[in-house]
Order: structure tokens, then sequence, then C-alpha cells
């Protein structure tokens, strides 16, 4: 009898499987992948940091109205402003709702666990029969349609739940921006480790929601139910927004019969890891939102290199979102090894092969991302 050895399957990121084990990142360690990564990051802290006051607002001050005409305002409504709100001169705060439907469609986690709990539709309730006491037609269009308000208040909870996730990530790419500036962070390594310590020091932060109603407050999600930051919001956000997603207007067929849309939401590969750039500019692709808001902001020395590219400014949101995914995979590197089931640098052959088996796990989901693109 022959006996033949079980061949390993052939993992075509086996590379980067081994370059996580070692404590690196999945971006190559570069002196203009660093500045490159920094300065778009400094960006997106600038928009992040507007996109997180504009959610939490309207999840304080705008739930339960069904014609939020000025929720982009942030409570400071003028005849100038809603000029330059007409004319685009504004941050795209449309963006951040395109991220915060995408978490709320895909789920995960325990703020979507919690939302379908009878504590949460009792002190929905209760926050509706003070809204609407004055209002005899609202209850009873609540009674004719008991979910209604009910899951109005849901999608305020998502956007206080991403509201609260952008603040923290907002003053870590911030943070990380002032570092590089002195001369603190100088690789790649360095980025994902400052990202990582943000994540990990902020990991158990309460994810909580109340309104005021006539100068009383109601709890919606009260800290005894446990939520946190990285469990609840991070995890579910990176699982919707940089995996998952949802497919590009223009870009694959809605029709059913067209088979070009996944029937199983899990299967679905349409996030920022996966993203083609060179749509970016173009109608019906939200990232375009993402990427005209960071123009604004990019730090001198990015945008001197984006100049002296091959097309100048002729493909600047183009440029801005190669880099943008850059460092995102920057942010997956941190996550993957804050989420690390062992210590990496762990002498137990078991728990050494319970690291493996999970990095896999992960590099399975990224064989058909741009991961091989970033890396050229």
């Amino acid at each position: 009898m022959v006996i033949t050895k079980k061949k390993a399957p052939h993992n075509p990121l086996a590379e980067y499987i081994e370059r996580l084990q070692k404590g690196e990142a999945l971006l190559p360690d570069s002196p203009e992948n660093v500045l490159e990564v920094v300065g778009i990051l400094k960006s997106y802290g600038v928009v992040l940091d507007a996109y997180s006051k504009n959610l939490n607002y309207i999840a304080e001050h705008q739930f339960l109205i069904f014609f939020p005409f000025f929720k982009y305002f942030n409570g400071e409504v003028s005849f100038q402003k809603l000029l330059r709100h007409w004319w685009h001169d504004r941050i795209n705060f449309e963006y951040a709702e395109y991220c915060m439907k995408g978490m709320m469609w895909h789920g995960g986690g325990g703020l979507d666990t919690y939302l379908d709990t009878n504590e949460f539709k009792e002190r929905a309730q209760a926050v509706i029969a003070a809204k609407f006491q004055n209002n005899p037609f609202i209850p009873g269009i609540n009674q004719l349609f008991p979910d209604f308000l009910t899951e109005h208040l849901r999608v305020s909870a998502y956007y206080t739940g991403l509201g609260q996730f952008w603040r923290v990530m907002a003053d870590i790419f911030l943070s990380l921006s002032d570092l590089y500036d002195q001369g603190k962070i100088k690789s790649i390594p360095e980025v994902v480790e400052h990202i990582k310590a943000g994540l990990v020091a902020n990991a158990s932060n309460p994810i909580t929601y109340a309104v005021k109603i006539r100068g009383k407050v109601y709890e919606i999600i009260p800290k005894s139910v446990g939520l946190t930051f990285l469990a609840d919001t991070a995890i579910p956000y990176v699982e919707a927004v940089f995996f998952r997603g949802t497919p590009f207007h223009g870009t694959v067929s809605y029709n059913a019969q067209g088979y070009q849309i996944p029937p199983d939401q899990t299967r679905f590969q349409y996030g920022a890891l996966y993203a083609d750039p060179l749509p970016i500019g173009g109608a019906g692709i939200p990232p375009t939102l993402l990427m005209q808001d960071m123009r604004h902001y990019l730090p001198e020395y990015l945008h001197e290199i984006y100049r002296r590219s091959l097309r100048g400014e002729d493909d600047l949101l183009v440029q801005i979102c190669i880099s943008f995914q850059k460092s995102m995979f920057c942010v997956t590197t941190a996550t993957i090894l804050g989420l690390m089931p062992y210590p990496l640098d762990t002498k137990d052959p078991d728990e050494a092969k319970g690291n493996r088996v999970y990095l896999e796990k992960w590099m399975s989901r990224l064989e058909t991302s741009r991961l091989l693109d970033v890396n050229k």
C-alpha cells in the first residue's frame, strides 16, 4: 500500500500571512507609502470629524422628524449657509449616511442584536409617546403601523453608533498626522501600531444613546446594555464597509435575472478593499463624495505628489482613492493583528497553529481584493 501525504492547499496570499506573522503590514514599508498613507489619513481624519459631529447631531436632534430639511446644518441655519449648501460648497454628509445604511443593512454585532430586543422596543415607545404627546394624528398612525416609528429610532441608533465610532477614528488619524509631523512616525509598521493601539485603548468605550424631550432625558441605548466601541461598532463597520459594501449603480446590473449580484449578502465583495478606483468620479459611485471631501483637506506634501503625477490634477479623485485604499489596508492590518486569538510571538505550537488558521481565513477573504494592486 502506498501512503501519500496530503499537501496543504496553496494559498495565493501566503506571502502576506508570513508578513503578518512577523508583525509586518499588508502594505510594504517605504517612505513613499508612509507619506501617502499618513497624508491621506490626515485628510480623512478632518472629514471624519465633520461626519461624526453631523451623525451625532442628527441622532440627538433630528430623531422622529419625517422631513429633516436642515439635518446637515448641525443646528446653524442661515440663508448664506443655505446658498452654500445648494451650491454644494460643503461637506458631502450623504456619504456618511451611505455608510450608516450599509452598516444597518448588513447588521452584525451587539447593536444590531439589541435593536431587535423587547427592551429597545419599550424604550422606543416611551420616546415616541413623549415626542408626540400633543399630536393626536401620529399616535394613530403608530397604531396602524406599529413598527414604523420604532424603525425610525433604529436608524437613529445607527446614526449615533457610526458617529461615535468615527469620533474615535478621527482622533486616531489626526494624532497620527501630528506624530508624523514631529518625526515620531517613520514606517508603515509604526502607522499600523499607532492605529492598533488606538483601537485597543478605546475597545471598551461604551456606546450609548439618549435624547432630550421637553427637558427630560430618555435613554434609548443605556450603558447597562453593554455595547462597546470595538465589538459593536468597529468590527461591524469593517465587515460592512471594508468587505461587503453595496454594488454601485451603473457598474453592475440590479436585474435579478442578470445574476450579477450575489443573492447572499454575506458573499458581497463591494467594500473599500475591493473597489476599482477608476470609476471614481462617475455617477452612482458613492465614494466619489468622500474623495471630493478629502481633496479639500489634503496636506500640501501629498497634494504636490499628485500634481507631479502623469495626469496631474486631471485624475485627482482616482489618485486619492488609490491612496485611501492603501491606508485602509493599514487599518485592516491593525484590525487583524488586534484581534489575533493568541500573542503574535507565542512559542506554543497549538497557539501558533491557531494564529495561522486565523490569518488564513482573513487572507482567503482578501484573495479578490486590491491587495496585490497596492503592493505593485
